[in-house]
Parts: C-alpha cells; structure tokens; sequence
C-alpha cells in the first residue's frame, strides 16, 4: 500500500508492485491510482464496499474509490477492445477469453499479463504511468492522485499511441458510507429515474432509498437522467462526517446508481474516442468536508 496523508486525511492507495495489492484489483479497475480507503485522522475509514467491511472483499467487488476502463459497452457487451479472444483492459493489462464465451459472460475473462506501471510518490500527490499495447491498440496511461487538505483528486490522461483508433468507456465507481442502512444524496435539481424498488428521487434531486437493503446481495441498479449539459456534482450525507461532494470535470452520457446492504455509488459515465496520437485528460473530485 502506498500513503498520502496531512494531519487531516489519510489516502491509502494500492501500490501495482505489491502482490498482496495486485491480488485486490483483478481485470475489472484500473490498477494505477486505485484508492482502497481514505481515512479521517480521529474518525477512521469514510470509504466503503460491496462486501465492506470484509476485509478481503472479492477483486471484482472491491472497495474504496476504484476506476474503470470498460473493455465492452455497458449496455450490451459488445467488444472495444478486443481482437477475438485478446482484450486490452487499460490500466488493468492484457485479457484472455473463452471463444464461446465473447460477449456473454464477464466470469469467462482472465488477466493474463498485468500493466507495469512506473510509480512516482510526492508528498501530496502520487503518479502512475504505464504504456500498454494488446489487441492491436496501444496507449499510454497517467494516472495522479492528489490529496490537498480534505479534498482528494484523481487525474487521469490517456494518449492512443497506437496505429488503431480506441473507442471505450470510463467511469468513476465510487463507493460510500451508507447512514443507518440508507442513503441521501443531492443530486442537480431536475435529475429523474425511471420507477424502480429501490430509489426515489424528489424534484429538488435528491435521492433516497425506498428501502434498507438487507444483504450484499440484496442491491438495486438504476440509471439516472441527469440535466443535460453539465458536469456532474453532488453531496450525500455521511455517518460520520458533514457530508460528502463529488464532482466530475466532463458531462457524463448516462450515470447509474447501484447501492446493497453495505454501499451505494454513483457512476457517471465518459465515453472516449481518441485517434492514433490524440490525447485527453479529465479529473473527479471527492470531499471529505468534516463537522
């Protein structure tokens, strides 16, 4: 595990080189700037899991504030970046599959050679690189994570070094604190979902549970219809703390929420198209903001 801490905060984030670390990340998060936990210097830890607080939840589950590259459209599993049976999982490393199984079942989907990453800690920031090339696409992957005073930020830049254009999608998938079993977030006023058992959303944004969820496998996923034409920030309530914000520095195409007995998340969506040679940058934001 890798550290960034003040007299406030403490970033644990998951250190590429380590083997007990690379057994937490699998292929489904970017490996480079996977934030495990942050925790309050009196408080403890703000983040939470699928499976929290186990300790050693399962790698597709994880826990804390992990990031993805999807390998394959959410909305029905067709490829990005694959080449039959080969995929680049970006931040992640190269992917193997059974031919029968492309497209159908995520189960089916192996690492079989991790990212190397090149890590460089500061004394508020740290920064992952890697260049990575598999399927007939490359690229070239920065990754900072930055910790100023309660506030914890995480850049990403992606350049296509390769001959191929990419065409994928990223996305944030946090995971925080419930209150008492529940949840309440403060999202754009306007924002809407369609009628589910889960989630309520009133018309000044916010969202609450209909519900407790009563197990990790007792969960909810809905999409959310967030304004158009604006980044993404909210703030939900917090056990322990005043609350948490959260924002993102590009408009989102679709934004979940998914939440169980343990967490809920956010994720909003940024799908990418980088020619050879383009690159792009963007950043989400997390505050810690204390009573």
């Amino acid at each position: 595990m890798i550290t960034l801490s003040n007299r406030e905060l403490t970033v644990d984030v998951l250190d590429p080189a380590d083997p007990v670390d690379a057994a937490r990340q699998g292929w489904r998060y970017c490996w480079g700037g996977y934030v495990w936990q942050v925790k309050d210097a009196k408080l403890g830890p703000l983040l939470s899991g699928p499976e929290f607080p186990k300790p050693d939840p399962t790698a597709f589950n994880g826990q804390g504030l992990p990031e993805s590259f999807r390998h394959r459209r959410r909305a029905d599993s067709s490829p990005y970046t694959w080449s039959g049976t080969t995929g680049l999982a970006i931040g992640a490393g190269t992917l193997a599959t059974n031919p029968a199984a492309i497209g159908q079942s995520p189960d089916s989907t192996r690492l079989v050679e991790p990212a190397r990453w090149n890590v460089n800690p500061a004394a508020d920031h740290i920064v992952f690189q890697t260049r990575q090339s598999a399927a007939g696409f490359a690229c070239e992957l920065t990754r900072k994570i930055e910790l100023r005073d309660r506030t914890v930020t995480s850049f990403t830049q992606l350049t296509n070094v390769g001959e191929t254009s990419l065409a994928l999608e990223w996305f944030p998938h946090p995971f925080w604190s419930l209150t008492q079993h529940r949840a309440r977030l403060r999202l754009p006023a306007g924002t809407t979902l369609a009628e589910n058992p889960g989630f309520a959303v009133a018309a000044d944004g916010t969202l609450t549970f209909k519900r407790p969820f009563l197990t990790a496998s007792d969960n909810q996923f809905s999409l959310l219809t967030l304004p158009p034409g604006r980044p993404l920030a909210l703030e939900l309530d917090h056990p322990r703390l005043a609350r948490v914000t959260f924002e993102s520095s590009y408009v989102p195409a679709e934004c979940p929420v998914w939440a169980n007995a343990n967490t809920i998340s956010v994720e909003p969506y940024l799908p990418l198209r980088l020619a050879p040679g383009e690159t792009r940058h963007w950043h989400v934001r997390h505050g810690f903001v204390a009573r």
